[in-house]
Protein backbone atom coordinates (compact mmCIF):
# COMPACT_ATOMS: atom_id res chain seq x y z
CA UNK A 1 0.00 0.00 0.00
CA UNK A 2 2.33 2.32 -1.36
CA UNK A 3 1.46 6.26 -0.42
CA UNK A 4 0.69 8.63 -3.75
CA UNK A 5 1.15 12.05 -4.58
CA UNK A 6 -2.58 12.80 -3.83
CA UNK A 7 -2.21 11.04 -0.47
CA UNK A 8 0.41 13.35 0.95
CA UNK A 9 -1.31 16.57 -0.65
CA UNK A 10 -2.33 18.88 2.49
CA UNK A 11 -5.99 19.20 3.22
CA UNK A 12 -7.44 22.31 1.65
CA UNK A 13 -8.25 25.36 4.63
CA UNK A 14 -11.55 26.66 5.40
CA UNK A 15 -11.44 30.15 3.43
CA UNK A 16 -12.78 32.78 5.95
CA UNK A 17 -15.99 34.60 5.45
CA UNK A 18 -18.12 30.90 4.19
CA UNK A 19 -21.93 31.54 5.04
CA UNK A 20 -23.75 29.15 7.80
CA UNK A 21 -25.13 26.72 4.64
CA UNK A 22 -21.80 25.57 3.75
CA UNK A 23 -20.80 25.16 7.48
CA UNK A 24 -24.34 23.43 8.64
CA UNK A 25 -23.28 21.01 4.96
CA UNK A 26 -19.46 20.34 5.21
CA UNK A 27 -19.36 18.33 8.37
CA UNK A 28 -22.68 15.73 7.84
CA UNK A 29 -21.41 15.41 4.25
CA UNK A 30 -18.01 14.80 5.47
CA UNK A 31 -19.01 12.25 8.05
CA UNK A 32 -21.11 9.77 5.47
CA UNK A 33 -18.62 10.22 2.70
CA UNK A 34 -15.98 9.35 4.81
CA UNK A 35 -18.02 6.32 6.60
CA UNK A 36 -18.30 5.41 2.85
CA UNK A 37 -15.07 5.89 1.46
CA UNK A 38 -13.02 4.65 4.06
CA UNK A 39 -13.73 0.47 3.07
CA UNK A 40 -13.35 1.28 -0.46
CA UNK A 41 -9.77 2.68 -0.09
CA UNK A 42 -9.09 -0.24 1.91
CA UNK A 43 -10.17 -2.65 -0.41
CA UNK A 44 -8.56 -0.91 -3.56
CA UNK A 45 -5.20 -0.50 -1.34
CA UNK A 46 -5.30 -3.94 -0.65
CA UNK A 47 -6.29 -5.34 -4.61
CA UNK A 48 -3.21 -2.67 -5.79
CA UNK A 49 -0.85 -3.91 -3.76
CA UNK A 50 -2.14 -7.85 -4.70
CA UNK A 51 -2.18 -6.71 -8.09
CA UNK A 52 1.74 -5.41 -7.74
CA UNK A 53 2.47 -8.86 -5.58
CA UNK A 54 0.72 -11.16 -8.23
CA UNK A 55 2.74 -9.51 -11.29
CA UNK A 56 5.99 -9.26 -9.63
CA UNK A 57 6.08 -13.08 -8.33
CA UNK A 58 3.95 -14.66 -10.91
CA UNK A 59 3.18 -13.31 -13.89
CA UNK A 60 6.56 -11.74 -14.91
CA UNK A 61 8.47 -15.42 -13.91
CA UNK A 62 5.53 -17.20 -16.05
CA UNK A 63 6.09 -14.90 -19.03
CA UNK A 64 9.52 -15.55 -18.88
CA UNK A 65 9.17 -19.33 -18.35
CA UNK A 66 6.96 -19.10 -21.39
CA UNK A 67 8.93 -17.18 -23.38
CA UNK A 68 11.97 -19.49 -22.81
CA UNK A 69 9.89 -22.35 -23.58
CA UNK A 70 8.42 -21.17 -26.46
CA UNK A 71 12.33 -20.40 -27.37
CA UNK A 72 13.73 -23.50 -26.36
CA UNK A 73 11.02 -26.25 -27.69
CA UNK A 74 9.78 -24.54 -30.78
CA UNK A 75 11.83 -21.68 -32.27
CA UNK A 76 15.19 -22.97 -31.72
CA UNK A 77 14.14 -26.67 -33.30
CA UNK A 78 12.39 -25.07 -36.06
CA UNK A 79 15.30 -22.56 -36.73
CA UNK A 80 17.74 -25.57 -37.07
CA UNK A 81 15.27 -27.82 -39.10
CA UNK A 82 15.23 -25.09 -41.54
CA UNK A 83 18.53 -24.27 -42.39
CA UNK A 84 19.50 -28.43 -42.09
CA UNK A 85 17.07 -30.25 -43.19
CA UNK A 86 15.23 -27.48 -45.82
CA UNK A 87 17.83 -24.81 -46.62
CA UNK A 88 21.07 -26.48 -47.07
CA UNK A 89 19.66 -30.06 -49.18
CA UNK A 90 17.75 -27.19 -51.55
CA UNK A 91 21.03 -25.35 -51.80
CA UNK A 92 22.96 -28.32 -52.74
CA UNK A 93 20.42 -29.57 -54.86
CA UNK A 94 20.30 -26.39 -56.65
CA UNK A 95 24.01 -25.88 -57.31
CA UNK A 96 24.65 -29.27 -57.71
CA UNK A 97 21.28 -30.07 -60.65
CA UNK A 98 20.73 -26.22 -62.21
CA UNK A 99 23.80 -23.73 -61.62
CA UNK A 100 26.89 -25.63 -62.10
CA UNK A 101 25.32 -27.52 -65.43
CA UNK A 102 24.12 -24.04 -66.27
CA UNK A 103 27.83 -22.48 -65.91
CA UNK A 104 29.36 -25.47 -67.58
CA UNK A 105 26.96 -25.22 -70.13
CA UNK A 106 26.80 -21.11 -70.22
CA UNK A 107 30.98 -21.99 -70.54
CA UNK A 108 32.15 -24.51 -72.67
CA UNK A 109 28.95 -25.05 -75.21
CA UNK A 110 26.71 -22.04 -75.14
CA UNK A 111 29.76 -18.96 -75.23
CA UNK A 112 32.16 -20.75 -77.97
CA UNK A 113 29.13 -22.01 -80.18
CA UNK A 114 27.96 -18.30 -80.02
CA UNK A 115 31.21 -16.54 -80.65
CA UNK A 116 31.44 -19.21 -83.86
CA UNK A 117 28.01 -17.70 -84.80
CA UNK A 118 28.88 -14.23 -84.27
CA UNK A 119 32.11 -14.60 -86.55
CA UNK A 120 29.96 -16.71 -88.96
CA UNK A 121 27.37 -13.14 -89.15
CA UNK A 122 30.06 -10.87 -89.19
CA UNK A 123 31.49 -12.73 -92.83
CA UNK A 124 28.29 -13.34 -94.24
CA UNK A 125 26.77 -9.68 -93.23
CA UNK A 126 29.86 -8.19 -95.53
CA UNK A 127 29.39 -10.56 -97.81
CA UNK A 128 26.08 -10.04 -98.60
CA UNK A 129 26.42 -5.84 -97.86
CA UNK A 130 29.16 -5.93 -100.89
CA UNK A 131 26.45 -7.77 -102.95
CA UNK A 132 23.69 -5.40 -102.01
CA UNK A 133 25.74 -2.49 -103.19
CA UNK A 134 26.99 -4.61 -106.12
CA UNK A 135 23.85 -5.47 -107.30
CA UNK A 136 21.43 -2.41 -106.60
CA UNK A 137 22.92 0.46 -105.14
CA UNK A 138 25.85 1.23 -107.86
CA UNK A 139 24.54 0.25 -110.83
CA UNK A 140 21.59 2.94 -110.32
CA UNK A 141 23.99 5.47 -108.60
CA UNK A 142 26.19 5.63 -112.35
CA UNK A 143 22.69 5.43 -114.07
CA UNK A 144 22.06 8.70 -112.29
CA UNK A 145 24.95 9.80 -112.22
CA UNK A 146 26.19 9.43 -116.09
CA UNK A 147 22.83 8.85 -117.96
CA UNK A 148 19.94 10.47 -116.25
CA UNK A 149 21.64 13.60 -114.83
CA UNK A 150 23.19 14.95 -118.48
CA UNK A 151 19.94 13.92 -120.00
CA UNK A 152 17.97 15.67 -117.42
CA UNK A 153 19.90 19.11 -117.34
CA UNK A 154 19.93 19.19 -121.61
CA UNK A 155 16.16 18.28 -121.07
CA UNK A 156 15.63 21.07 -118.37
CA UNK A 157 17.30 23.46 -120.48
CA UNK A 158 14.91 23.20 -123.52
CA UNK A 159 12.10 22.88 -121.86
CA UNK A 160 12.96 26.56 -120.26
CA UNK A 161 13.82 27.82 -123.65
CA UNK A 162 10.97 26.91 -125.08
CA UNK A 163 8.78 28.21 -122.39
CA UNK A 164 10.27 31.58 -122.34
CA UNK A 165 9.79 31.73 -125.71
CA UNK A 166 6.87 30.43 -126.41
CA UNK A 167 4.57 31.09 -123.78
CA UNK A 168 6.32 33.82 -121.23
CA UNK A 169 7.25 36.65 -124.10
CA UNK A 170 3.93 36.12 -126.28
CA UNK A 171 1.93 36.31 -122.60
CA UNK A 172 4.15 39.95 -121.51
CA UNK A 173 3.70 41.63 -124.77
CA UNK A 174 -0.55 40.16 -125.10
CA UNK A 175 -0.42 41.53 -121.46
CA UNK A 176 1.31 45.38 -122.33
CA UNK A 177 -0.53 45.60 -125.81
CA UNK A 178 -3.63 44.27 -125.86
CA UNK A 179 -4.62 43.81 -121.91
CA UNK A 180 -3.93 47.28 -120.44
CA UNK A 181 -5.62 49.46 -122.56
CA UNK A 182 -8.95 47.31 -122.78
CA UNK A 183 -8.58 47.05 -118.74
CA UNK A 184 -8.52 50.65 -118.70
CA UNK A 185 -10.97 51.38 -120.95
CA UNK A 186 -13.61 49.38 -119.22
CA UNK A 187 -12.44 50.50 -115.66
CA UNK A 188 -13.50 54.25 -117.05
CA UNK A 189 -16.35 53.39 -118.68
CA UNK A 190 -17.51 51.74 -115.08
CA UNK A 191 -16.94 54.58 -113.30
CA UNK A 192 -18.85 56.95 -115.68
CA UNK A 193 -21.73 54.81 -115.49
CA UNK A 194 -21.56 54.35 -111.31
CA UNK A 195 -21.92 58.11 -111.47
CA UNK A 196 -24.76 58.33 -113.57
CA UNK A 197 -26.57 55.63 -111.50
CA UNK A 198 -25.90 57.26 -108.25
CA UNK A 199 -27.33 60.61 -109.24
CA UNK A 200 -30.34 59.27 -110.92
CA UNK A 201 -30.79 56.95 -107.42
CA UNK A 202 -30.48 60.38 -105.56
CA UNK A 203 -33.17 61.88 -107.86
CA UNK A 204 -35.21 59.02 -108.06
CA UNK A 205 -35.78 57.74 -104.19
CA UNK A 206 -33.22 60.36 -101.58
CA UNK A 207 -34.40 63.86 -102.50
CA UNK A 208 -38.43 63.90 -102.80
CA UNK A 209 -38.55 61.86 -99.36
CA UNK A 210 -36.14 64.14 -97.59
CA UNK A 211 -37.72 67.07 -99.26
CA UNK A 212 -41.60 65.25 -98.02
CA UNK A 213 -39.85 65.17 -94.30
CA UNK A 214 -38.22 68.31 -94.44
CA UNK A 215 -40.84 70.48 -95.30
CA UNK A 216 -44.00 68.80 -94.37
CA UNK A 217 -43.79 66.03 -92.06
CA UNK A 218 -41.35 67.61 -89.41
CA UNK A 219 -43.90 71.17 -89.13
CA UNK A 220 -46.84 68.94 -89.34
CA UNK A 221 -45.20 66.72 -86.33
CA UNK A 222 -44.16 69.59 -84.44
CA UNK A 223 -47.40 71.43 -83.79
CA UNK A 224 -49.29 67.96 -82.98
CA UNK A 225 -46.40 67.92 -80.21
CA UNK A 226 -47.22 70.71 -78.95
CA UNK A 227 -50.94 70.79 -79.03
CA UNK A 228 -50.62 66.92 -77.45
CA UNK A 229 -48.65 68.62 -74.62
CA UNK A 230 -51.11 71.30 -73.65
CA UNK A 231 -53.90 68.88 -73.46
CA UNK A 232 -51.62 66.25 -71.19
CA UNK A 233 -50.56 69.47 -69.14
CA UNK A 234 -54.28 71.41 -68.24
CA UNK A 235 -55.99 67.76 -68.72
CA UNK A 236 -54.08 65.50 -66.94
CA UNK A 237 -51.08 67.18 -64.88
CA UNK A 238 -52.74 70.06 -63.07
CA UNK A 239 -55.50 67.97 -61.87
CA UNK A 240 -53.58 65.35 -60.51
CA UNK A 241 -51.27 68.04 -59.00
CA UNK A 242 -54.66 69.51 -57.50
CA UNK A 243 -55.87 66.34 -56.41
CA UNK A 244 -52.53 65.49 -54.29
CA UNK A 245 -52.30 68.80 -52.47
CA UNK A 246 -55.64 69.70 -51.86
CA UNK A 247 -57.14 65.63 -50.92
CA UNK A 248 -54.55 63.09 -50.89
CA UNK A 249 -51.87 64.59 -48.58
CA UNK A 250 -54.47 65.81 -45.92
CA UNK A 251 -56.15 62.32 -45.78
CA UNK A 252 -52.59 60.43 -45.35
CA UNK A 253 -51.69 63.15 -42.54
CA UNK A 254 -55.00 62.03 -40.99
CA UNK A 255 -54.63 58.51 -41.60
CA UNK A 256 -50.90 58.62 -40.11
CA UNK A 257 -51.81 60.79 -37.47
CA UNK A 258 -54.69 57.74 -35.99
CA UNK A 259 -52.41 54.81 -36.75
CA UNK A 260 -49.36 57.09 -34.73
CA UNK A 261 -51.71 57.38 -31.52
CA UNK A 262 -53.37 53.77 -31.75
CA UNK A 263 -49.77 52.00 -31.53
CA UNK A 264 -49.06 54.73 -28.66
CA UNK A 265 -51.87 53.45 -27.30
CA UNK A 266 -51.67 50.01 -28.19
CA UNK A 267 -47.64 49.95 -26.92
CA UNK A 268 -48.82 51.62 -23.32
CA UNK A 269 -51.19 48.74 -22.98
CA UNK A 270 -48.81 46.07 -24.01
CA UNK A 271 -46.17 47.66 -21.57
CA UNK A 272 -48.03 47.94 -18.77
CA UNK A 273 -50.24 44.56 -19.40
CA UNK A 274 -47.14 42.25 -20.44
CA UNK A 275 -43.96 43.69 -20.14
CA UNK A 276 -44.10 45.65 -16.43
CA UNK A 277 -45.54 42.31 -14.74
CA UNK A 278 -42.90 40.27 -16.77
CA UNK A 279 -40.04 42.37 -15.62
CA UNK A 280 -41.53 42.37 -12.19
CA UNK A 281 -41.86 38.68 -12.12
CA UNK A 282 -38.30 37.78 -13.17
CA UNK A 283 -36.82 40.58 -11.22
CA UNK A 284 -38.34 39.97 -7.74
CA UNK A 285 -39.15 37.05 -8.26
CA UNK A 286 -37.08 34.46 -10.15
CA UNK A 287 -34.09 35.89 -10.32
CA UNK A 288 -33.51 35.59 -6.47
CA UNK A 289 -35.24 32.08 -6.41
CA UNK A 290 -32.74 31.09 -8.98
CA UNK A 291 -30.00 32.68 -7.64
CA UNK A 292 -30.48 31.13 -4.00
CA UNK A 293 -31.14 27.49 -5.37
CA UNK A 294 -27.92 27.75 -7.86
CA UNK A 295 -25.84 29.09 -4.44
CA UNK A 296 -27.75 25.76 -2.30
CA UNK A 297 -26.64 23.91 -5.44
CA UNK A 298 -23.28 24.48 -5.62
CA UNK A 299 -22.35 24.64 -2.26
CA UNK A 300 -23.61 21.32 -2.24
CA UNK A 301 -21.71 19.73 -5.06
CA UNK A 302 -18.48 21.66 -3.77
CA UNK A 303 -19.26 20.21 -0.50
CA UNK A 304 -19.67 16.96 -1.70
CA UNK A 305 -16.53 17.21 -4.04
CA UNK A 306 -14.30 18.08 -1.84
CA UNK A 307 -15.54 15.60 0.83
CA UNK A 308 -14.91 12.96 -1.40
CA UNK A 309 -11.34 14.36 -2.02
CA UNK A 310 -10.48 14.82 1.73
CA UNK A 311 -12.09 11.50 2.99
CA UNK A 312 -10.24 9.75 -0.04
CA UNK A 313 -6.99 11.09 1.47
CA UNK A 314 -7.91 10.53 4.98
CA UNK A 315 -8.96 7.12 3.83
CA UNK A 316 -5.72 6.53 2.50
CA UNK A 317 -3.92 7.35 5.64
CA UNK A 318 -5.71 5.24 7.38
CA UNK A 319 -4.88 2.22 4.77
CA UNK A 320 -0.83 2.90 5.09
CA UNK A 321 -1.30 2.74 8.53
CA UNK A 322 -3.00 -0.31 8.75
CA UNK A 323 -0.29 -1.48 6.01
CA UNK A 324 2.27 -0.58 7.84
CA UNK A 325 1.10 -2.58 10.74
CA UNK A 326 0.70 -5.60 8.83
CA UNK A 327 3.77 -5.23 7.41
CA UNK A 328 5.35 -5.21 10.75
CA UNK A 329 3.33 -7.32 12.41
CA UNK A 330 4.30 -9.96 9.53
CA UNK A 331 7.82 -8.88 9.78
CA UNK A 332 8.15 -9.98 13.17
CA UNK A 333 6.06 -12.97 12.84
CA UNK A 334 7.78 -14.75 9.81
CA UNK A 335 10.27 -12.87 8.13
CA UNK A 336 12.43 -12.18 10.77
CA UNK A 337 12.59 -15.86 12.68
CA UNK A 338 13.09 -17.42 9.06
CA UNK A 339 16.09 -14.84 8.92
CA UNK A 340 17.10 -15.56 12.28
CA UNK A 341 17.00 -19.41 11.36
CA UNK A 342 18.79 -19.07 8.23
CA UNK A 343 21.92 -17.07 9.43
CA UNK A 344 22.19 -18.51 12.82
CA UNK A 345 21.37 -22.14 11.93
CA UNK A 346 21.42 -22.81 8.08
CA UNK A 347 24.10 -20.65 7.19
CA UNK A 348 27.06 -22.18 9.73
CA UNK A 349 25.98 -26.09 8.64
CA UNK A 350 25.70 -25.55 4.86
CA UNK A 351 29.49 -23.89 5.21
CA UNK A 352 30.28 -27.35 7.70
CA UNK A 353 28.83 -29.68 4.63
CA UNK A 354 30.70 -27.51 2.21
CA UNK A 355 33.73 -27.62 3.73
CA UNK A 356 33.61 -30.76 6.25
CA UNK A 357 32.00 -33.16 3.22
CA UNK A 358 32.07 -31.60 -0.31
CA UNK A 359 35.27 -30.26 -0.57
CA UNK A 360 37.28 -32.83 0.62
CA UNK A 361 34.98 -35.70 -1.75
CA UNK A 362 35.62 -33.17 -4.62
CA UNK A 363 39.31 -33.26 -4.12
CA UNK A 364 39.81 -37.21 -3.54
CA UNK A 365 37.39 -37.74 -6.82
CA UNK A 366 39.76 -35.10 -8.77
CA UNK A 367 42.89 -36.66 -7.01
CA UNK A 368 41.47 -40.63 -8.34
CA UNK A 369 40.48 -39.18 -11.87
CA UNK A 370 44.05 -38.27 -12.41
CA UNK A 371 45.40 -41.74 -11.60
CA UNK A 372 43.20 -42.98 -13.50
CA UNK A 373 44.74 -41.55 -16.95
CA UNK A 374 48.23 -41.30 -15.82
CA UNK A 375 48.03 -45.12 -15.33
CA UNK A 376 46.06 -45.71 -18.68
CA UNK A 377 48.92 -43.51 -20.39
CA UNK A 378 51.87 -45.41 -18.74
CA UNK A 379 49.74 -48.48 -19.94
CA UNK A 380 49.81 -47.14 -23.64
CA UNK A 381 52.85 -46.08 -23.41
CA UNK A 382 54.52 -49.62 -22.33
CA UNK A 383 52.30 -51.63 -25.02
CA UNK A 384 52.44 -49.76 -27.94
CA UNK A 385 55.01 -47.26 -27.14
CA UNK A 386 55.40 -43.72 -27.47
CA UNK A 387 53.46 -42.10 -30.11
CA UNK A 388 55.19 -40.92 -33.00
CA UNK A 389 55.80 -37.28 -33.88
CA UNK A 390 53.41 -36.17 -37.22
CA UNK A 391 55.15 -35.30 -40.24
CA UNK A 392 54.83 -31.82 -41.67
CA UNK A 393 53.17 -31.81 -45.11
CA UNK A 394 55.62 -30.30 -47.97
CA UNK A 395 54.48 -26.84 -49.37
CA UNK A 396 52.52 -27.07 -52.47
CA UNK A 397 53.75 -24.72 -55.05
CA UNK A 398 51.57 -21.88 -56.46
CA UNK A 399 50.12 -22.89 -59.99
CA UNK A 400 50.10 -20.44 -62.58
CA UNK A 401 47.61 -19.56 -64.90
CA UNK A 402 48.61 -20.06 -68.46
Amino acid sequence: MEPTDNDRRVPDRYEPGEGCLTTAVRLPVRIVVLVLVVPVRLVWDALAALGRAFHRTALRPLGRGFAWLWRTLVVIPVTWTWRTLVVAPLGWLWRTLAVAPAVWLWRYALTPLGRGLAWLVRGLGVALVWLGKALFVWPWVALWRYVLAPVGRGIAVAVAWLVRYLVVVPARWLYAAVLTPVGRGLAWLVRGLGVALVWLGKALFVWPWVALWRYVLAPVGRGIAVAVAWLVRYLVVVPAQWLYTSVLTPLGRGIAWLVRGLGTVLAILVRWIVVVPLVALWRYVLLPAGRALAAVVTVVVREVGAAFGHCWRVAGIISRAIGRFLGTLLRWVFVEPVRWVYRTVLTPLGHGIRDGIWKPVRQALRTARETVRQTRQELRRALFGAPREPRRAAAVPPRREP
